[in-house]
């Protein structure tokens, strides 16, 4: 494995509510140097629920996503907060979005989305055992749930706003473990 490059200088470019972009410029070990530029996430990541509702059943949310400027059918997802943990995170954001918790809550994987210049982590936790249970959220609108059979996966992946990335490697992850799950027991 190469050896990493050495960190000279980072610098703030620009700075929003959400967004942190820094200039960093760095060494290679062959001597190049050169610049990069990068989101730097300060916050403690995000999840992103698998909410089963049985072995087959995953419950998907509508709503809108304003970098694509359109409704996005997902898997119910958002920030971490400060001092909390992940499975927390992950059920607190099932019951604002889809109005259900969940008595067992797996963390499965960590996946990063562009990590070429974003530090952005997302926690995919899979959510077995579900009961009903709301919270507010801060959503402006009512986000409409949407069952899903995992073995209709494919049929899925041709809806026009279906394209979240982190959801659809979800939902591959537990439909494969769901079928591992069903060969054992059966």
């Amino acid at each position: 494995m190469p050896k990493k490059p050495q960190i000279l200088n980072v610098k703030t470019v620009a700075k929003t509510r959400l967004f942190h972009v820094e200039a960093i410029e760095l060494e290679f070990s062959n001597g190049v140097i050169t610049q990069y530029e990068r989101l730097n996430n300060n916050s403690s990541g995000a999840v992103l629920a698998v909410p089963m509702i049985d072995a087959d059943t995953v419950l998907l949310i509508r709503e809108y996503a304003a970098g694509a400027d359109r409704y996005e059918l997902a898997l119910p997802k958002g920030r971490i907060e400060w001092g909390e943990e992940v499975i927390k995170a992950a059920d607190r954001e099932m019951m604002e979005e889809v109005g259900y918790g969940a008595r067992q809550l797996t963390l499965l994987k960590t996946l990063t989305s562009a990590p070429g210049y974003s530090s952005q982590l997302t926690y995919i936790v899979l959510a077995e055992d579900l009961y009903a249970q709301r919270l507010p959220g801060d959503e402006p609108e009512a986000i409409e749930v949407v069952p899903w059979r995992l073995s209709q996966l494919d049929e899925l992946l041709q809806c026009d706003d279906c394209t979240e990335a982190r959801s659809i490697a979800a939902l591959y992850m537990v439909r494969d473990l769901m079928m591992k799950k069903h060969k054992a027991d059966g």
